[in-house]
């Protein structure tokens, strides 16, 4: 996906079973961020920082969805971990992770692997991405200042 493109139009589920599409969120600007994978520190880190800012997120008519390719169970004991206000899709077949282009090689520990890329986009209230923070470029621990200053 590229600036300027809409978000697909289904999301997916979420941790309960709820169907999440673009449509929904009509009227709300969306941070849409992809993450490899629940509880592993970089994960925890980022969705720790977009909570601890959510309330920032709401005041600017943000909605903010996670998605990975981890399942509903996982998803449900992450947030319940991590007091989480927010949805985290359940993309475990990776179908729009693949399709916002977020699915790739990764290296790590000197090893090449096909995986999650850690990416966020930022959609506008009719759902069009105005902005991507591409692998690499998300700073875990301050990622709600890199999206709202």
């Amino acid at each position: 996906m590229e600036i300027g493109q809409r978000l697909p139009d289904v999301l997916g589920k979420d941790q309960d079973g709820r169907l999440w599409k673009t449509e929904d969120l009509k009227g709300k600007k969306i941070v849409l961020y992809i993450y490899p994978r629940d509880s592993t520190p970089g994960c925890t880190n980022e969705a720790c920082n977009l909570r601890d800012n959510y309330s920032r997120f709401l005041a600017e008519g943000y909605a903010v969805i996670g998605v990975s390719m981890q399942g509903a169970e996982s998803h449900r004991k992450f947030i319940a971990k991590n007091n989480l206000p927010f949805p985290l899709i359940a993309d475990v077949d990776g179908t729009l992770i693949k399709e916002l282009g977020a699915y790739g090689e990764k290296k790590m520990y000197g090893r090449t692997t096909m995986g999650t890329l850690r990416m966020t986009f930022i959609a506008d209230e009719n759902g069009v991405i105005t902005r991507i923070f591409g692998s690499g470029k998300v700073k875990v621990k301050e990622h709600a200042s890199q999206i709202l200053d």
